[in-house]
C-alpha cells in the first residue's frame, strides 16, 4: 500500500481533508471515521490518521473527487464533534500518522499511558536546569565501555562502524570509548587553541560585509511580526501555524518520516529541549551570513557551530549552550563578529515563539542540508529525525516556556573567556596612537617653508657637482632627496660630512676600498677595488694614475679640471708615518675625492721614474 499525499484545514466547525490520488479509481474507495479515527482506502493507496480532535457524522459530512488541472484528489469535510473547537498540530503530518502495531502477541517493550505521561510533563514546571549528580566513583566505574550519544542520548556504537567517515562529521576522537565531561574538557581546549586574535580584530574594525548581512531579514522575521499584529488586534492567542507555510517538498519529506514515540526520562528531556537550542542557533547563523542561500559550506557552517552537533555535547543549562555559541562563532567560521552571535540569539527566539512548525520548519531545512552532503548525512540519522519526529508531539506551551527562558537569558563577551573587552581596548588605544603619529607628520609637513620649491643653495651645488662628477654624485642627490622630489634640510650637513676626509693611521681614510675618479684630456675612467694591505693598494694606484695622465707642475689646474686636489707644501710634512717626506720637491701629495673614500696618495712628478 502506498501513503497518499495530504493536507488538513479547518474552519469552526469543520474538519477538512485532501488526499491526492492520482492513479486511483473514483469508483473504488472507501472511507471510515469515527472519533480522532479517520481511514481511507482507494487501490493501491491507504491512509490512517490520528487526529488531534474529534468527529462525528451527522449527516453534514461530504466528499468530493476533483481533476482539476489533472491531478486527481478526494476532498473530504466532516463536522467537528464540539463546535468551535480548535485541533492543535493539523500541520505536524508525521504525528498524525497511526504508529504501526507490533506483529507479535504481547510487545516486549510497552508504552502505558504515554497520554497521560504527556500531560503530566506539561503540567509540571520546566526550570530548564538539569539536576546536578555529585560525582561517584563506584558509579563511574559502573558505567558500560561505551558511553552515549544522539538525540536522547539513545546511540552508542556508532562511529565504530563509520571510522573512515570520523574526522569529517565531528572532532571527537572516539566518542564511544570518550565520557560527555571529557567531550567537554577537550571541545574547551580545542576552541582556545583556534581562537585568532588578528581574525576577531579585523572583523571588528572592518566590518562592513559583517553589517551588510546583518540587514537580511530571514522568513521568520516577517512571520513574526504578523503574529504579534495578529495577537495585538485580536487580544487572544492563536496556534501559530497559520503564519507558517509548508512547501510540497517539506510535506513530503513529512511523510517519509517513521512515526515512533520516544521514552525519555527528565534529564533526557532537559538535553534534548537544550541541543535543540544551539542547532537552532547554529542554523540561524548560517541563513543570516549566506543571506538565505544554500552553498558548499551550509553543512560545514551548522554543524561546526553546534557542539551537539560536532562534539556531541550533552549540555546543563541554556547559559552553557550560548557560551558555547558564541565561543565557536569567535574561533571558526568565515565571520567572527559578536554581532552575528546576537542576531542568531534573537531569531532562535523568535522561532521558537512562532511554535513547533517554525521549529519544524527549520528542522527539515537542516536536514535538507544534511541529506545533501556527504558524510553529513550521519547526522540526519543521529539527531535531526528524530528531532524531526520528536518536535510535532512536544506542546506548544513547552517551547513558549522554553524561549521564555531564553529571551531572559544574558550572554556578554565576558562570559566567553577570551578577554574580547580588553582586546578591543588595546587595540583602540594603538589606533589613536597611530592617528596621533599620523597628524605630526602632516603638520610637521604643513610648517616646512614655502621656498622650499626653490632650488636651495645646496641643490645648486650639488647639480654643479652632478655636471662635473656626472653619475657619481646623482647618486648622492637621490639618496638626500625626500619622496615629494625635495631636498632634505639636512643634505648640506651630510655633504660636508662627506668631504671631510678621515684619515687612518697607514695613510687612507678610514672605510677605504675603492674610488673612481676622471682626468683633464681624455677623461679616461678608473675603478679599483682591492683588498690588499694598504701600502700595495697605494703602489699599483699610484703605478696606474702614472701609466694613464701626466700630472702637470701646475697643481691647483689639475684639481680644477680633474676633481683632483693637491696638499699644500706646509702639509705634507707633517702627514701621517708610512708616507715618504717630500724634501726635494720631486712629488706631490694628491687627494682622490671618490663618492663615499677619498684616498690621499703620493705620486712622482719625475718623467724617469717609475
Amino acid at each position: 500500500m502506498i501513503t497518499p499525499a495530504f493536507e488538513l484545514t479547518q474552519d469552526p466547525d469543520f474538519l477538512t481533508i485532501i488526499i491526492k490520488v492520482p492513479y486511483a479509481r473514483a469508483s473504488e474507495f472507501d472511507l471510515y471515521f469515527e472519533g480522532e479515527d479517520f481511514k481511507f482506502y482507494a487501490k493501491p493507496y491507504f491512509l490512517r490518521l490520528t487526529l488531534p480532535g474529534r468527529i462525528v457524522e451527522d449527516g453534514r459530512e461530504k466528499a468530493f473527487y476533483n481533476t482539476d488541472k489533472g491531478i486527481r484528489t478526494f476532498t473530504i469535510r466532516l463536522p467537528k464533534e464540539i463546535p468551535g473547537q480548535y485541533f492543535e498540530g493539523l500541520d505536524m503530518l508525521t504525528s498524525l500518522l497511526a504508529p504501526k502495531k507490533s506483529r507479535s502477541g504481547k510487545p516486549l517493550v510497552e508504552e502505558i499511558a504515554a497520554s497521560a505521561e504527556l500531560s503530566e510533563e506539561e503540567e509540571e514546571e520546566f526550570d530548564w536546569e538539569i539536576e546536578q549528580i555529585p560525582y561517584n566513583e563506584s558509579a563511574e566505574n559502573a558505567l558500560p565501555l561505551q558511553y552515549r550519544y544522539g538525540f536522547g542520548n539513545l546511540r552508542s556504537g556508532v562511529f565504530q562502524r563509520l571510522q573512515d567517515e570520523l574526522s569529517d562529521v565531528i572532532d571527537i576522537k572516539d566518542p564511544d570509548q570518550t565520557p560527555v565531561d571529557e567531550r567537554r574538557r577537550k571541545r574547551l581546549a580545542a576552541e582556545a587553541d583556534k581562537f585568532d586574535p588578528d581574525h576577531y580584530l579585523a572583523d571588528f574594525f572592518e566590518d562592513e560585509a559583517i553589517q551588510h548581512v546583518l540587514k537580511y531579514k530571514p522568513w521568520w522575521v516577517d512571520a513574526h511580526k504578523k503574529m504579534t499584529d495578529f495577537k495585538g488586534e485580536s487580544h487572544q492567542e492563536h496556534d501559530t501555524h497559520t503564519f507558517v507555510v509548508f512547501s510540497e517538498e517539506e510535506k513530503e519529506q513529512l511523510r517519509k518520516f517513521t512515526n515512533k514515540s520516544y521514552l525519555l526520562d527528565k534529564r533526557s528531556r532537559h538535553h534534548v529541549y537544550l541541543g535543540l537550542i544551539d542547532i537552532l542557533l547554529a542554523y540561524c547563523y548560517e541563513i543570516c551570513v549566506n543571506e538565505g542561500d544554500k552553498n558548499v559550506e551550509s553543512a560545514w557552517n551548522v554543524r561546526k557551530l553546534s557542539a551537539t552537533l560536532c562534539w556531541l555535547e550533552s549540555f546543563t543549562s541554556i547559559h552553557d549552550v550560548l557560551v558555547s555559541f558564541g565561543r565557536r562563532v569567535l574561533c571558526y567560521p568565515l565571520h567572527r563578529h559578536f554581532g552575528l552571535v546576537t542576531c542568531a540569539f534573537n531569531d532562535t527566539v523568535m522561532i521558537l515563539q512562532l511554535g513547533k512548525a517554525a521549529v519544524l520548519k527549520c528542522l527539515l531545512d537542516i536536514h535538507k542540508i544534511f541529506r545533501e552532503n556527504d558524510p553529513a548525512y550521519i547526522l540526519n540519522d543521529l539527531f535531526i529525525t528524530d528531532y524531526c519526529i520528536w518536535i510535532q508531539k512536544t506542546k506548544s506551551k513547552k517551547l513558549a516556556a522554553l524561549s521564555e527562558s531564553l529571551q531572559q537569558s544574558t550572554l556578554t563577551k565576558s562570559h566567553l573567556g577570551f578577554e574580547l573587552e580588553e582586546l578591543e581596548a588595546a587595540a583602540v588605544l594603538v589606533q589613536e596612537e597611530e592617528r596621533a603619529l599620523e597628524a605630526a607628520g602632516t603638520v610637521s609637513r604643513q610648517q616646512l617653508p614655502s621656498s622650499e620649491s626653490e632650488p636651495s643653495e645646496s641643490e645648486e651645488s650639488s647639480s654643479t657637482s652632478s655636471s662635473e662628477t656626472e653619475g657619481s654624485d646623482s647618486d648622492e642627490r637621490e639618496s638626500s632627496t625626500s619622496e615629494d622630489g625635495k631636498i632634505n634640510p639636512l643634505q648640506e650637513f651630510f655633504q660636508e660630512e662627506r668631504t671631510a676626509p678621515l684619515i687612518a693611521c697607514d695613510g687612507l681614510r678610514q672605510g677605504t676600498t675603492a674610488s673612481a675618479f676622471e682626468v683633464s684630456g681624455e677623461k679616461p675612467k678608473v675603478s679599483l677595488q682591492s683588498t690588499s694591505v694598504p701600502g700595495k693598494l697605494i703602489e699599483e694606484l699610484g703605478k696606474k694614475m702614472h701609466t694613464a695622465v701626466r700630472l702637470s707642475e701646475q697643481p691647483e689646474g689639475l684639481a680644477s679640471a680633474s676633481g683632483v686636489s693637491q696638499e699644500p707644501e706646509e702639509n705634507r710634512a707633517s702627514e701621517p708615518d708610512g708616507f715618504p717626506k717630500d724634501t726635494a720637491g720631486k712629488g706631490n701629495f694628491l687627494e682622490v675625492s671618490s663618492k663615499t673614500n677619498p684616498l690621499l696618495l703620493f705620486c712622482s712628478t719625475n718623467e724617469d721614474e717609475d
